[in-house]
């Protein structure tokens, strides 16, 4: 069972999953399964009995959305892990692979991450309700090992990108936020373009279909309590990455930092050591090629209407 399997990277997911010949695995829709809903879920059980859950499922935006949805973003997401995997136990389910977030880890912690300074400190303020509520799915992993012999894993990837994600302006991420701006002026004719912050915090971010397939690695390899990291092990200031994407996109006009909104977290990139010795997961997809086949995708959907 893969939760979030109709979203972005559970898309990827569901193909790595199918790849390696597990031919339907089942993905809950919302609107026939609340995951919120402890009832939906015992419901959602009893009739798929799965074997292995990846709990990708969770409410989430880029820094504008966590600003405003503080309380909906820590409830939701909360709220479904806890009673996801409480259940997944009380089912019998032999392995559960929760999927959490790099905002998780503290405003300062030391570049790169590594996973023994996650409880250093309290994470940037701007997405702390999302972080915290994911980082409790570490939390109930481990003390449901220790009680129960249960098998939880849990993951932490950095910022994801690639074709399939929201490019809507109310949701998106940085990468499709960015693009969707350059297009947009490229097809007006715009002069320049508004971009948040001041371009100097820096990122790390993971192609979604690298992404699937270390998730995928770890279900099939890791059976530990220690949390690992999920990136590709290099970090972009935000002032070159949109002046890469200008490029890509073939926009030439004026950028303008708009330094009164958030830069959010300072700096951002993982220790990726333990997932290449712990199941051999390395990132491998360029981050320039996987701008341009994110662009050329986003391109086509535009064509196509969708």
């Amino acid at each position: 069972m893969v939760t979030g399997g109709a979203g972005f990277l559970g898309s990827f997911v569901v193909e790595a999953l199918r790849a390696r010949g597990c031919p339907a695995p089942v993905v809950p829709r919302s609107r026939e399964h609340d995951l919120r809903r402890e009832t939906d879920i015992v419901r959602l059980l009893a009739e798929a009995r799965p074997d292995l859950i990846i709990h990708l499922a969770a409410v989430v935006g880029g820094i504008g959305a966590n600003r405003d949805n503080p309380g909906r973003f820590f409830y939701d997401n909360l709220v479904m892990g806890a009673h996801l995997m409480e259940q997944a136990r009380r089912h019998g389910v032999g392995k559960f692979v929760a999927v959490g977030t790099v905002c998780s880890y503290p405003k300062h912690a030391p570049v790169p991450f590594r996973e023994a300074d996650l409880w250093d400190g309290y994470p940037e303020e701007t997405n702390a309700p999302y972080g915290l509520a994911k980082k409790m799915l570490l939390v109930q992993s481990q003390a449901y090992r220790a009680q129960y012999g249960f098998n939880g894993i849990f993951l932490l990837p950095v910022n994801l990108y690639g074709p399939r994600d929201s490019f809507d302006p109310a949701t998106s991420h940085v990468i499709p936020a960015l693009i969707k701006k350059c297009l947009d002026a490229v097809d007006a004719g715009a002069p320049e373009i508004v971009v948040w912050g001041t371009g100097k915090a820096t990122r790390e971010f993971l192609y979604a279909e690298d992404a699937a397939e270390g998730i995928v690695l770890a279900a099939e390899r890791y059976d530990a309590p220690e949390p690992v990291n999920l990136g590709a092990g290099r970090e972009i200031a935000i002032h070159d990455l949109v002046t890469l994407i200008a490029r890509l996109t073939g926009f030439t006009g004026r950028i303008v930092w708009d330094s009164a909104k958030p830069d959010g977290q300072p700096r951002r990139m993982l220790d990726t050591s333990r997932a290449a010795q712990a199941f051999g997961f390395v990132a491998r997809t360029p981050f320039e090629e996987g701008l341009r086949r994110t662009i050329e995708w986003y391109r086509r959907s535009r064509r196509a209407g969708v």
